[in-house]
């Protein structure tokens, strides 16, 4: 089936339409910052950089640390981003642009988010290097895609609708990070359960003028358990990158740099050395 022009939009040169980018243009292997200027401090470390391009908040460098080809591109911050940033990955390499047929071959992309996050357990440290084991997005992003969850998913799902159900107007989702990533790329951090918020400031349980409508947002969500597992750190992209990683047929994995302390009311002093170690560990072990 021909996708259509409407439907994939590709610029005169040949490019998808957001990122700018050209099939050729990345890596299997893909590492997503929010912060655009996150970029060059991830590439800083390429042994190689064969690719600059940028277009809006979309910065994308693909180059070499020995022999592994690698692409970082920023996404910006929300998960209306990701939706843009997955389905052009997805097409770059699943789509060929002269027919806009799908490919008979899929790719699997390898995508790892390197992050900032606060934490919501008071026995998490800021400094602290924290894995994803799932993301739960409270945005409306997967309202709009079919989703399959598995039997693990489907349990750990009705603990959720239980626990946030009295919540008007929210529809919790659920995925869970690809295993071999958590189980290599995360394989010592601390692992929990990343909520992913649809704003900053009161869907994260912020106060400043503007009045919560969601009262005591961060004890209900740190109060959370399902069996032995609980909700760890708060964020705005990683919920909807495992979704949308699941349904196009993609490995994901979100690395959280945690800069704030929700429940001691704390923001690190250095938060730039958290972020590079996570950048180090991951490179390191990608």
């Amino acid at each position: 089936m021909k996708i259509s022009e409407s439907d994939l939009i590709i610029n005169p040169d040949g490019s998808i339409y957001h990122l700018n980018l050209l099939p050729e243009d990345i890596a299997e292997t893909v590492i997503t910052v929010g912060d655009p200027d996150r970029v060059g401090e991830v590439s800083k470390y390429f042994d190689q950089v064969e690719l600059k391009k940028g277009k809006r908040e979309f910065i994308t460098h693909t180059g070499f640390v020995g022999k592994k080809r690698l692409t970082v591109l920023s996404t910006g911050i929300g998960t209306d981003n990701i939706d843009i940033v997955f389905n052009e990955l997805d097409a770059l390499v699943n789509i060929d642009f002269e027919t806009r047929e799908i490919k008979k071959e899929l790719t699997s992309l390898t995508i790892v988010r390197i992050g900032t996050s606060g934490a919501v357990q008071p026995d998490i440290p800021m400094g602290t290097l924290l894995a994803s084991s799932h993301g739960m997005g409270m945005d409306a992003l997967m309202n709009y895609y079919q989703q399959q969850l598995s039997g693990d998913e489907q349990l750990l799902m009705n603990d959720i609708k239980a626990h946030f159900g009295h919540l008007e107007n929210i529809n919790p989702y659920l995925t869970a990070a690809d295993d071999t990533l958590l189980n290599t790329i995360g394989k010592d951090m601390h692992q929990g359960i990343t909520i992913t918020a649809p704003g900053f400031y009161a869907p994260q349980g912020r106060l400043v003028r503007a009045k919560n409508a969601v009262p005591d947002f961060i004890s209900l969500i740190n109060s959370f358990r399902s069996n032995r597992r609980r909700i760890t750190n708060l964020e705005m992209e990683t919920a909807g990158i495992y979704a949308l990683a699941k349904v196009l047929g993609h490995k994901a994995l979100s690395v959280n740099a945690i800069l704030a302390s929700r429940v001691n009311f704390e923001f690190s002093s250095n938060p730039n050395k958290i972020v590079e170690q996570a950048i180090k560990t991951v490179l390191e072990r990608i």
